[in-house]
């Protein structure tokens, strides 16, 4: 295993991070951990080097906090580093802010979180947190030693990103980034921002909730013609332990096997490692994915709002996801359940209001029908 500086006191952690948002769960239940097969998982990284455990207080719905510090038991607290995030959603006033941080610390069973974040920072949340004084909140529990540094997790776009981060002096930040969303959010600009700043980056989703793991067949094909065999998440990790900036990825573990091959990934990851024939590969990756794309759609949303109430950009970016990652039934599932009907491509009752702003100049109209084809 390797391991980079991160935070206020330069703590040793592994390049590796282990995130309980996914662990096994039984009964096909998201809040009902699989705690023998997970304490098993966790247990093993440890073993193996990993001593960057990240929760949060919703995960598995509100159970992993507690799972976490079970998992902990049996002297494994003193080898780790925890990471868990403040529930922004529920934040009311300033006593929330203590009266969660005491909550997580019962759950997780210690005295203090390593890494404590301001959990999925957008620009609402932000409001709201300055509002009840969170950097009151920062300073005495800094100083009580609850917590031993401050950081946020981030879901927004870049302007956000800057203003949050120039109004503090942060000692991390966690923002979404892989070689697929490179300008994503806060992307690789919001990663040099942040380093200029002195300010450490951890990075999630660095497999895109696990798609660049599933290669299509092109894309396989692609990995496997280089002499040196990595998996597909293997190259996406790579991308980003390459880069200095990165202190630490986090990775959604719940399969033994998955585990394993990221451990040897991170055991022999270095910074500026990918010579250049292995950025190119990654870059030739990039394109087949993206030539995948049907709608040029940028989200920018200036099509919105429809006046008939169709969602146009979550139907193109359903669409998009479909082809690019190569599986219509898991996005046709979402696509489904996650939009309201009165959202869907059907919908559309051809008005012709959007087309004329998509800076794009998408055929909307067109396309949606092409929406409605696909996920018949």
């Amino acid at each position: 295993m390797q391991y980079r500086t991160l935070g206020r006191y330069e703590d040793k952690v592994s390049i590796l991070g282990f995130g309980c948002m996914r662990l096994p769960i039984v009964d096909n239940s998201h809040d009902k951990i699989d705690e023998v097969e997970a304490m098993k998982q966790i247990r093993y990284a440890i073993d193996n080097g990993v001593n960057y455990i990240d929760t949060a207080f919703p995960y598995h719905g509100g159970t992993s906090e507690a799972f976490v510090g079970k998992a902990l038991k049996d002297g494994y607290r003193e080898k780790v580093f925890i990471a868990t995030k403040s529930p922004s959603w529920l934040i009311e006033s300033r006593r929330d802010l203590d009266k969660y941080l005491d909550i997580q610390l019962k759950n997780l069973q210690t005295e203090y979180i390593d890494f404590y974040l301001l959990h999925a920072l957008n620009k609402k949340y932000w409001e709201n947190y300055r509002k009840n004084d969170v950097f009151d909140f920062i300073g005495k529990a800094l100083q009580s030693g609850k917590i031993r540094n401050i950081g946020f997790s981030f879901h927004d776009e870049y302007p956000v990103f800057e203003e949050i981060i120039n109004t503090y002096n942060w000692d991390f930040c966690q923002i979404q980034l892989n070689y697929f969303d490179e300008e994503y959010q806060a992307g690789l600009k919001g990663l040099h921002l942040a380093a200029k700043k002195g300010i450490d980056v951890i990075v999630m989703e660095p497999l895109r909730g696990g798609r660049l793991a599933k290669a299509p067949v092109e894309i396989q094909a692609l990995w496997d013609s280089y002499p040196d065999h990595h998996s597909p998440a293997g190259w996406a990790l790579r991308y980003l332990w390459d880069k200095p900036e990165v202190k630490l990825i986090l990775s959604g573990m719940n399969n033994l096997g998955h585990i394993k091959d990221n451990i040897n990934e991170a055991s022999i990851a270095k910074e500026k490692m990918l010579t250049v024939d292995e950025k190119d590969l990654i870059e030739n990756a990039k394109k087949i994915y993206k030539s995948r794309i049907k709608v040029d759609c940028t989200n920018c949303k200036y099509c919105m709002p429809c006046p008939h109430g169709v969602n146009i950009p979550a139907n193109f970016a359903f669409y998009n996801n479909a082809s690019i990652f190569d599986d219509k039934e898991d996005f046709m599932k979402q696509y489904f359940n996650q939009l309201k009907p009165e959202e869907l491509a059907d919908m559309c009752q051809q008005c012709g209001n959007c087309e004329p702003l998509c800076p794009q100049n998408i055929e909307i109209i067109k396309e949606l029908e092409n929406v409605t084809m696909f996920f018949k």
